[in-house]
């Protein structure tokens, strides 16, 4: 009996989610647990597999839009086969092909054929176009991830046959605010996720009374400590010991001197309350190909450097990977993002709601100081812009500046962390 492929529930407030991939064909033997597709929902992105080993069996498209508990194909209970022999229909298909291909060459552009479903990767408005244009996906040449055919890659294909000039925008093609396409334009779909944090990004600007603080820091005693001790602690721990390791451990630090920043502001029977939060749950923003996600260090004041690196590490590899769970992205009280490892030198990060504050770390770079301070003497030193975005309705402008300060001193002293000054 068939084993049906059901969407698993992502989270309470998830309910549906978008099909981004089929990473099996239909027919295809998938082993138990094998990941055959992903989810796509506006916080993560899930991985879903296989309930069963055996011939699967796909019911709905890559687009597609799915409710959690929806039963997207299944799964025919079998053994995996001990070779892949090519059946009958198979080499025809493949002869079909190749007298396809022959008949083609003459003509100026390919011509929509019919194809099997799932003899093509692409993505929804490619194959949307393809069938606008009149263009075969089959003949056309991917340059998405896996070789998948974007819709760029339709309209390259369809070019010839309008005599060198672009060819025609689907009529549907309208902008938000009903311009027109501009001519060798392309556009594709909003990931859910990058909506999500679109929406989450100007949902902060409209709520928060937003400010920004700046200072700098020297980071000349946390590279000579990491110098120094930096293949030991890797010896002993088997996690490298990074900068940003020392700066969450610094937030920490400030957050337990300053709990206000470590609060956040909920509404209840129409009155606004601030929540004060008993932990250090601070989120360390990740680069994605799919977009920026924060997953979080749970009780980050009570981990120790090599816990905090581990977290680091696990959480990044995940994120980029696409592997986190949206639990482990909710709950921050704190976020700290570094702008520095894509050359920032200085920005003014936007808060994570409903969270009051977020660190921003730079680029570091060589800056004429004095040094040591009050001597009277300049060297140069490795600097590094600090930038808190704060609250104002919760934080005050002195409460942010001396919580910027007290990170700072943690940073030039790293043996203030170490005594818990």
């Amino acid at each position: 009996m068939a084993v049906d492929i059901v969407i698993p529930s992502a989270g309470e407030s998830v309910t549906q989610g978008v099909i981004a991939a089929w990473r099996k064909k239909d027919g295809e033997f998938v082993n138990r647990d094998e990941e055959v597709l992903d989810l796509e929902t506006d916080k993560v992105t899930l991985a879903v597999a296989a309930p069963a080993a055996g011939i699967l069996k796909r019911s709905a498209k890559e687009g597609d839009t799915v409710l959690v508990g929806a039963v997207v194909g299944s799964v025919e209970p079998s053994e995996a086969p001990s070779r892949a022999p090519i059946t009958a229909p198979v080499a025809a298909t493949a002869a079909a092909a190749s007298m396809s291909a022959g008949a083609k060459a003459s003509t100026p552009a390919p011509v929509a054929a019919p194809s099997a479903e799932g003899d093509v990767r692409a993505t929804p408005l490619a194959k949307k176009t393809a069938e606008q244009l009149q263009v075969d996906l089959s003949k056309v040449h991917g340059t998405g991830p896996g070789g998948r055919v974007r819709e760029q890659d339709v309209i390259h294909a369809a070019k010839p046959a309008t005599n060198g000039t672009h060819a025609p925008a689907p009529a549907t093609a309208v902008g938000v605010q009903g311009a027109p396409r501009a001519a060798g334009a392309t556009r594709e779909k909003m990931t859910m996720i990058r909506q999500r944090i679109a929406q989450r990004l100007v949902q902060a600007q409209h709520t928060a009374a937003m400010l920004t603080t700046f200072n700098e820091v020297d980071m000349g005693a946390v590279m000579d400590l990491r110098k120094q001790y930096k293949e030991e602690f890797e010896k002993k721990h088997a996690i490298g010991l990074g900068f940003m390791g020392f700066f969450v451990k610094a937030a920490a630090a400030a957050l337990k001197s300053f709990p206000l920043v470590n609060a956040s502001i909920v509404e209840e029977g129409g009155q606004l309350l601030i929540e004060k939060h008993g932990s250090c749950d601070i989120a360390v923003a990740v680069s994605t190909p799919k977009g920026l996600v924060v997953p979080v260090i749970r009780n980050c004041e009570s981990l120790s450097f090599a816990g905090v690196e581990s977290a680091i590490k696990d959480l990044a590899v995940r994120g980029r990977d696409g592997k986190l769970s949206l639990e482990e992205m909710q709950g921050g009280t704190f976020t700290i993002t570094n702008g520095g490892i894509f050359g920032s030198l200085m920005s003014t990060p936007i808060l994570n709601p409903p969270q009051s504050a977020i660190l921003g770390m730079h680029a570091i770079k060589s800056r004429p100081i004095e040094f040591p301070p009050g001597s009277g003497q300049i060297a140069l030193r490795p600097m590094m812009y600090l930038a808190v975005s704060y609250d104002h309705r919760i934080v005050d402008g002195a409460e942010a500046v001396q919580f910027l300060v007290k990170i700072k001193q943690a940073i030039e002293d790293p043996q203030r962390l170490l005594l818990g000054l």
